[in-house]
């Protein structure tokens, strides 16, 4: 009886803290808003623009079989404002063809290039560049496949020419003014700002011309809509709440700008990892902490990039088994960072949340599970206190998800219409029965996966590509 009523109690102090620390979050992701909306405004876009001595940033994005979206995705990097940037696309061994369109299209011919292998990675074959003067600032690296995105994006970084790298996805599409909002945070910050990252939201069912987003619509479809609302909580409340402790656990491979210098110090990405974005952010910060220099790691509120996020549940499954079973390859590379006060926020703070709140919560709730199906089965359940930490939690999931996507209307007003954001807000009561459960499943089995051994590589998500106005 002590055991069931322990576990009960458990259930009910864990929640309490995980609802304790997305309070905090929320509170201090408003301030930081704030905060940036006034610091924003000393720099605007078009004095930046016109600087000429803005630093260079090189774009550097990964494509394996992305010949569906490549074109028009690429062409739509290539139209990114900023006054000094290149454009640096590495082809991973794709099985289709994607090196073919992108020869065809760009008039893309093998170049002599002085590459140098700053950073592993598994060998490159060619660089092409095109003899036509409009993509002058493409380059086009082709390579062996190194079975993830990190090994690809490393070739990016070694072939690239600036100070800074944005590294992104081929089929994002970035705003136009994407590089001169997010270099802002490093060039207004008193100490060294090492990483940047802005908020992520899905594409599908949003309009497109010229690739570039003319209307911001949420998902059709209920697997995009519910990742749309995940994207913008993790992004608005989590990110900009932990930016404000300077505790930002790690900047999305989709849309992320790097001091190249660190990233290279620090060993580039792990070119076997499964969790590259949060990897990249540990090895940098661990360079700085190792050599006693002061860093900031930012983000930024505002939607910069849309991705096309997995359409149903059997492609969901794929890409977050991967990113569960990059999370527990992050503890058992990085073991030493956990709870080490050698390591200040990182090991204090960062490390110790990821690790009860992210890592351990699929564990616990299939415990939940057992023990309820286990209590039912013998007529022992406290079904009253039970009811109270169902409805404890659901409410303040509804409530917290629900603030959300308020604060990101009122604040940025991305959708145009009532009836979009109201498509939101039903998806929020939804949600904790059907959407959590599927992500609590998956991370179980990338658990299993990487546990066992089982190998993993980041493929393909079967792009449908988005629909496009003339």
């Amino acid at each position: 009886m002590f055991g069931e009523s322990f576990f009960e109690y458990f259930i009910f102090f864990y929640s309490t803290l995980l609802i304790a620390s997305y309070l905090m979050l929320a509170i201090f992701s408003m301030i930081t808003i704030i905060r940036y909306k006034n610091y924003n405004s000393n720099l605007d876009d078009e004095t930046l623009y016109n600087s000429d001595i803005a630093p260079g940033i090189s774009v550097v994005a990964p494509a394996f079989n992305e010949e569906k979206t490549i074109i028009t995705n690429v062409h739509s990097l290539l139209t990114l404002e900023y006054p000094l940037f290149e454009v640096v696309i590495v082809n991973d061994g794709s099985k289709d063809k994607t090196l073919e369109k992108l020869i065809t299209e760009f008039e893309l011919v093998e170049v002599p290039y002085a590459y140098i292998e700053k950073v592993k990675t598994k060998p490159v074959k060619k660089i092409y560049k095109s003899t036509n003067a409009l993509f002058d600032k493409l380059t086009v690296v082709d390579k062996e496949n190194g079975g993830t995105k990190a090994d690809a994006s490393n070739a990016g970084i070694n072939a690239s020419v600036f100070p800074y790298f944005l590294c992104t996805d081929v089929d994002c599409i970035l705003a136009r003014n994407t590089l001169l909002k997010m270099i802002k945070p490093i060039l207004v910050n008193k100490r060294k700002v090492i990483a940047v990252g802005a908020t992520l939201r899905m594409v599908n069912s949003c309009e497109v011309s010229a690739g570039a987003i003319t209307r911001v619509k949420p998902p059709k479809a209920l697997i995009p809509r519910f990742q749309e609302l995940e994207y913008i909580r993790a992004y608005l409340l989590s990110k900009m709440g932990w930016s404000f402790l300077n505790c930002v656990p790690n900047v999305s491979g989709g849309l992320g700008l790097f001091d190249k210098e660190v990233a290279i110090r620090s060993g580039g990405y792990d070119g076997k990892s499964h969790a590259e974005d949060m990897d990249l952010v540990t090895r940098m910060a661990s360079y700085m902490i190792n050599n006693k220099q002061k860093y900031k790691i930012d983000y930024i509120p505002l939607s910069c990039c849309w991705t096309e996020g997995p359409p149903n549940v059997k492609i969901l499954g794929r890409q977050r088994t991967r990113w569960a079973a990059g999370l527990v390859q992050l503890f058992v590379v990085h073991r030493k960072i956990l709870f080490n006060p050698k390591f200040k926020r990182m090991g204090l703070i960062v490390f110790p949340y990821a690790f009860f709140f992210e890592f351990l919560a699929p564990m616990i709730e299939l415990g939940g599970v057992i023990s309820i199906i286990y209590l039912v089965t013998l007529g022992k359940i406290n079904w009253e206190l039970a009811l109270l930490v169902f409805l404890y939690s659901y409410s303040f999931a509804v409530m917290i998800s629900i603030l959300v996507i308020i604060w990101d209307n009122v604040t940025f007003k991305y959708y145009n219409t009532f009836g979009e954001v109201l498509k939101l807000v039903i998806v929020a009561f939804l949600e904790p029965f059907l959407y959590h459960p599927l992500i609590t499943f998956f991370g179980l089995r990338g658990y299993f996966k990487f546990l066992s051994s089982k190998e993993l590589s980041w493929g393909t998500m079967t792009r449908r590509g988005v629909e496009t106005s003339s």
